[in-house]
Order: structure tokens, then C-alpha cells, then sequence
């Protein structure tokens, strides 16, 4: 396991920047912490590392958002905090994306555990007592 501990936003890019260099090979993420521990704050972090050319924005309300970087590599960036049922995960063809070769970086995942697949990583991130973020992952 793995973990990078950042005390406040002024490390979020020094944090993320080693996130990005431990990713190996791997592009699916499954991204767990209560709400306002910064999973969104992270994964736009992570994707300005990885030279995304979009705006990086929450997709809360539209589930999914598709970014693309300056190498011509496709990020989807889930968000499933407001899916009411799992029918409409199945009907967004989520086989499609956790099954590509594109990135996946997944918020709120819990909610659709039984879909995520063996190769899938898990994130945690946790807030500490300091307020510091600890990110577990491996």
C-alpha cells in the first residue's frame, strides 16, 4: 500500500505529481473518502499532471466527463454520488469505460462496488485530525 500525505491545498500538486508517477501502467481508479475530503480537488490535480487540455470540471450532475490531454489520451472522470439506481449506470455502457484502455477515475464508487472490476485501484483518501489528507492506494 501505498501513501502520500499532503497537509493543505498549497501540496495538492506535489501530491498529485507523485500520485501520477506511481500509477505504472494502471488507469482505473476507484476514488473513496467522505464528502469534502477532496476527491474532486485531486483528480483535477491529477489530470492537469497528466496535461489535460479541458477544463476539469465536477461531473456530479452529469455523471461522467470526457477530457482529453495534449498526447491524445482519453480520461473518463465519473462522479456517482447521485445515481438513484443502478440501471442507469448499466444503461450508460459503463462496460465500455472500466474495460477500456482509457483512464477511468471514479468518485463515490461504493455505490457501484458491484460493478467495479478485479483490476480497478483503490483510492482512499482520508482527512486527518490536522486536517491533512492521507491517499492510500495500491
Amino acid at each position: 500500500m501505498n501513501d502520500i500525505v499532503f497537509k493543505d491545498l498549497s501540496e495538492i500538486q506535489k501530491a498529485a505529481k507523485q500520485f501520477v508517477s506511481q500509477m505504472n501502467a494502471k488507469k482505473h481508479f476507484a476514488f473513496y473518502g467522505e464528502m469534502g475530503a477532496g476527491k474532486t480537488t485531486f483528480i483535477k490535480e491529477i489530470c492537469k499532471q497528466l496535461q489535460v487540455l479541458d477544463v476539469v470540471t465536477s461531473p456530479t450532475f452529469a455523471i461522467i466527463n470526457e477530457y482529453f490531454t495534449e498526447n491524445k489520451m482519453r480520461i473518463y472522470h465519473f462522479d456517482f454520488y447521485r445515481i438513484n439506481d443502478i440501471e442507469e449506470v448499466y444503461n450508460l455502457g459503463y462496460e465500455d469505460y472500466f474495460y477500456s484502455d482509457d483512464y477511468c477515475f471514479i468518485e463515490w464508487p461504493e455505490l457501484v462496488e458491484d460493478l467495479l472490476p478485479e483490476h480497478m485501484v483503490k483510492v482512499s483518501i482520508k482527512v486527518n485530525a490536522d486536517e491533512s489528507r492521507t491517499i492510500s492506494f495500491g
